[in-house]
């Protein structure tokens, strides 16, 4: 990774942007933290950004802006939308990025993210650091919020016979406003496919314990993917999702968390992913030539092959 290097972006005047021959990502310093651009080097952004509210730094109200954000769960208003319009101080050592946000003064939480480039793929560390008096249970929550116009591609448990297995494999979390039959779910035998379609004016909304420990977002030709952790035995937010997807129009939202847990003061949760940038890529709409061509780039990073 090349040292980062101070520019100006969407309107803020202060951001570093990383680069490497494979993709670059772009964060901001006058609020956050956040990264609000990751792409290939002079191509497209797969992070929304909201073009009224970029460049903004002051107001009273939490924004999105876009791009990826940590957060705290489980969600509660209006804890959970602590707005972050302080400026982000940062620590640049030994190839690793540090963002350091202010602590909220609404929540007493002190959030932290580290940014490292490893080979093909950006690592990054979440932190959340109780500065509190008195312990605190909350949960990392990582949102990537992705650019209009793609599909995010979820993997299913892998499929055994009944009576193979007894045992359920998953559970499938919904909303009061999700609705199953909503044209921009695709639910296969092997994969769950969300699509943003900006004509559909309503808010949909799944989440699911992730075992396979990826999930990916198709936008034109370039494949995000990003890596989902789970700890077996540990205990997770609402119902038990590790891997949540939002969408509306204009956006989808990728979501990861790690466990809840309770958080002594001036103790810390971590929450790790990984991300993974492949471009020129074509993507079938039906599922099995669709998983033929996943697998080669699943492999490819260390992941089990889909199994048809």
């Amino acid at each position: 990774m090349i040292k980062p290097e101070k520019v100006s972006y969407g309107g803020w005047d202060n951001c570093l942007k990383l680069g490497s021959d494979n993709f670059e990502l772009i964060v901001t310093l006058d609020v956050g933290p956040r990264v609000i651009r990751f792409g290939i080097p002079g191509g497209q952004n797969l992070f929304k950004e909201f073009e009224d509210q970029m460049g903004v730094t002051s107001g009273n109200e939490w924004m999105s802006f876009g791009g990826h954000r940590l957060w705290h769960a489980p969600e509660v208003y209006p804890r959970t939308y602590a707005p972050d319009f302080n400026p982000v101080e940062y620590v640049w050592q030994k190839d690793i990025l540090k963002l350091v946000q202010k602590t909220e003064p609404e929540t007493g939480i002190h959030k932290e993210i580290e940014i490292r480039f490893e080979g093909d793929s950006v690592l990054l560390t979440h932190r959340l650091i109780n500065r509190n008096v008195w312990a605190v249970e909350i949960a990392p929550w990582c949102l990537s919020v992705m650019a209009p116009g793609g599909r995010a591609i979820i993997p299913q448990e892998e499929f055994k016979p009944h009576p193979e297995v007894l045992s359920p494999a998953r559970p499938l979390v919904l909303w009061h406003f999700t609705r199953m039959n909503d044209p921009r779910f695709t639910w296969g035998d092997r994969l769950i496919q969300l699509r943003e379609d900006n004509q559909i004016d309503s808010k949909q909304k799944i989440g699911m314990l992730n075992t396979q420990g990826w999930a990916a977002y198709e936008l034109g030709r370039d494949l995000f993917i990003k890596s989902i952790r789970y700890i077996p035995g540990e205990t997770y937010t609402d119902l038990g999702c590790n891997c949540e997807f939002f969408t509306m129009p204009g956006f989808l939202e990728m979501e990861t968390l790690g466990p809840l847990k309770k958080i002594d003061p001036d103790s810390a949760s971590e929450h790790l992913e990984r991300w993974w940038l492949v471009p020129d890529v074509e993507l079938p709409e039906d599922e099995e030539p669709l998983i033929e061509v996943l697998n080669s780039h699943l492999e490819n990073i260390g992941f089990n092959a889909i199994k048809v």
